[in-house]
């Protein structure tokens, strides 16, 4: 098993948060796990993207090449960072996002993740937990105990539950579509 893995989205979106959570489940799974970050002048609403590798061999190139999963959260992000994409990437947009022209692969999929956050939740700031719930439910790489558990020892103390919610509706996002 060998991923490759780009989560796009705005600086203050815990873009890089996912991406330590993914690695961190990877590594408590006895996986190979590589994290890197990256985002722009703002430290917050500039864009930023985070590259996580996961595999089950040494990892001996640190940088994503050709993802296997895209995730963008805002326009920005996916305008500056959905390229290089094969045939068989699965690639995962919130709902507010065009999907670029030319994209490379046919395995698009689009979710209110931003909205569920916002409106379901009443917290805008767990749109990157419900975003892992999507992420959970469509990829075979964590089951929802081991993802869970990741994200329960990543977030501030006190908002565990709402943290699980959030997972959970980012589930039932995909078992709705």
């Amino acid at each position: 098993m060998h991923k490759e893995i780009r989560l796009t989205g705005s600086g203050g979106q815990g873009v890089i948060l996912m991406g330590i959570i993914l690695a961190e489940a990877a590594v408590e799974k006895g996986l190979q796990a590589i994290q890197s970050q990256s985002y722009g002048p703002e430290a917050r609403g500039g864009a930023s993207k985070c590259e996580v590798i996961l595999s089950d061999q040494p990892i001996d190139f640190p940088k994503v090449l050709e993802p296997n999963i895209l995730v963008a959260l805002t326009q920005d992000g996916a305008n500056k960072y959905a390229h290089g994409l094969g045939e068989d990437c699965l690639a995962i947009f919130d709902e507010s996002v065009e999907v670029p022209e030319n994209l490379g692969t046919k395995n698009v999929f689009s979710y209110p993740i931003i909205e569920t956050a916002r409106i379901t939740l009443g917290k805008s700031i767990v749109s990157n937990i419900v975003t892992l719930g999507v992420f959970c439910e469509l990829t075979d790489i964590y089951t929802r105990e081991e993802l869970l558990s990741a994200i329960l020892q990543r977030v501030p103390k006190g908002s565990e539950v709402l943290n699980e919610r959030a997972f959970d509706e980012g589930i039932k996002l995909v078992r709705r579509a």
